[in-house]
């Protein structure tokens, strides 16, 4: 079922969601002697997630990770909702959705393991990168062609906007 007539599902979307190990990063873990995790971020991901936002989507982050250097990265790209340590990603959802006055055909979460499976059932188009695990594999309606970590939230992303005509729509004024 996978990447078929996921396309169809674009045009009403409103709302970016996304998990970050795996999804916004590649899910390494770097760990010094000194107990710290570093975790590498896609400049193209992040460029995205900012034209995006100057677009008027909303994005929002759902991760059961802690890491505040993950947060600060987030933040000076413009990202207002990052939740972090949150492991019942569906009532949170829901909660978030009912604050928003968000419906799930506006939604677009991308996930790449089990943590994320229950909340990838509610939303209108779950995705995942290419190298997510089986059963998210299984419940996505797109599939990425790239991992995780590697442009799978620019490709997300870049889809959405072209579909709306917003991809390089006021470019200059978007970036003077």
């Amino acid at each position: 079922m996978a990447n078929k007539n996921y396309k169809e599902y674009l045009n009403d979307i409103t709302t970016f969601i996304f998990d970050v190990d795996g999804v916004l990063t590649n899910g390494d873990i770097i760990v010094t002697t000194e107990g710290e995790q570093y975790r590498t971020m896609n400049t193209k991901d992040g460029y995205a997630i900012t034209t995006a936002l100057k677009q008027g989507y909303k994005i929002c982050i759902i991760s059961g990770g802690s890491n505040e250097g993950v947060r600060n990265r987030l933040e000076k790209l413009g990202v207002k909702d990052v939740f972090l340590g949150t492991h019942e990603k569906v009532s949170f959802l829901k909660d978030n959705m009912a604050t928003n006055k968000l419906n799930t055909n506006e939604l677009i979460y991308i996930g790449d393991d089990l943590p994320d499976y229950q909340v990838m059932q509610l939303v209108a188009l779950p995705c995942c990168p290419q190298d997510a695990v089986p059963e998210i594999k299984a419940i996505s309606k797109y599939i990425s062609h790239k991992n995780g970590g590697r442009g799978v939230v620019r490709d997300v992303i870049e889809q959405v906007m072209k579909v709306q005509g917003k991809w390089m729509k006021n470019f200059d004024a978007l970036y003077d």
